[in-house]
């Protein structure tokens, strides 16, 4: 079933998500799974599946460094594949623009497709970690607008070098990310949501935030997207503090602002014990007034951990 179809099933009532990311090579997705049923009580209609892009390692031959590119957590695919098997779940892949040409997307939506998968999030992705800034693949897409303008040429039948006549076009849902702090590359805010609003306009059906801490700021962002003219659900991502160092690091990665109360909570805990629970804490009024303010969906990035998320959940569903 589509994300949109859920939400809109629920009527009005919202709807507990999370996203989780594949197992580094050589890990079992048994641990995977170990981290996915604490969850499953408060019923998830969908669970995001990240998709990690290519990166670079050094394998000593006698001496000399052989450059080689890989992928450290393959397997998004086999892993919604599974969950859905496993657990009777809807699966949202996420589809990268980074490290994939427009053909491998081509096949991999086609695998999609076979697999009965309804939902896909269109994202760009990071640059490479030897890149200053994202460069897009040799016959890859350049900004998660063409990713999400070609997912929905394949759902009118329309392949990338011929038209199909068929009874049996994909009809995927197609999420995509947006930024209540603006993308770290935005000059503004207001030139961010044009962007966003582009790819609606070209075929998204959903929004899911990237993480924040106040939310003053997701709903002044979601009143101006509606101003623009985007009106899709936009479902805010949250993210509990878990360590000392995301004090620094969360800042520095993904560009967002921890409010001064969070901040003093954090630097007066003793240990990443006392840390934890304060960002659960933390998270659990967060989604509580986000709850009562009617989103649609609560979406945790719970980056394979699942202790903080269900003591989170538990106070909030």
């Amino acid at each position: 079933m589509k994300v949109t179809d859920h939400i809109e099933k629920a009527k009005g009532e919202t709807l507990f998500s999370f996203e989780i990311i594949p197992p580094v090579k050589g890990k079992s997705i048994q641990e995977l799974y170990d981290n996915i049923d604490p969850l499953m009580e408060f019923k998830p209609p969908f669970i995001d599946v990240t998709t990690s892009r290519e990166e670079y390692v050094y394998i000593d031959r006698d001496g000399l460094f052989d450059k080689k590119l890989t992928r450290m957590r393959p397997g998004t695919l086999g892993i919604c594949a599974s969950i859905t098997h496993k657990y009777n779940v809807d699966t949202v892949p996420h589809v990268l623009c980074g490290g994939f040409t427009k053909e491998e997307t081509e096949y991999l939506l086609v695998d999609c497709h076979y697999l009965g998968i309804d939902n896909v999030m269109a994202l760009r992705g990071d640059a490479m970690k030897e890149e200053k800034y994202f460069a897009p693949t040799n016959g890859g897409h350049r900004f998660a607008s063409d990713l999400v303008e070609q997912i929905n040429d394949l759902n009118k039948g329309n392949y990338l070098h011929e038209v199909i006549e068929t009874d049996n076009c994909a009809n995927f849902c197609v999420g995509v990310a947006g930024y209540p702090e603006k993308h770290m590359e935005a000059p503004s805010l207001k030139s961010d949501l044009k962007r966003l609003k582009q790819k609606v306009d070209l075929g998204a059906d959903y929004v899911v935030t990237q993480m924040f801490f106040d939310n003053k700021k997701f709903f002044k962002f979601v009143d101006e997207a509606r101003k623009m003219g985007i009106n899709v659900p936009i479902i805010p991502g949250i993210k509990p503090i878990a360590v000392k160092r995301h004090l620094q690091l969360l800042p520095q990665v993904f560009r967002v602002d921890i409010p001064e109360d969070l901040i003093d909570a954090v630097e007066s805990c003793k240990n990443n014990k006392e840390v934890r629970q304060v960002g659960v804490e933390w998270c659990i009024e967060q989604s509580k007034e986000l709850k009562e303010a009617g989103v649609p969906v609560l979406h945790y990035y719970s980056m394979g951990k699942s202790d903080n998320i269900k003591a989170i959940a538990k106070k909030v569903f």
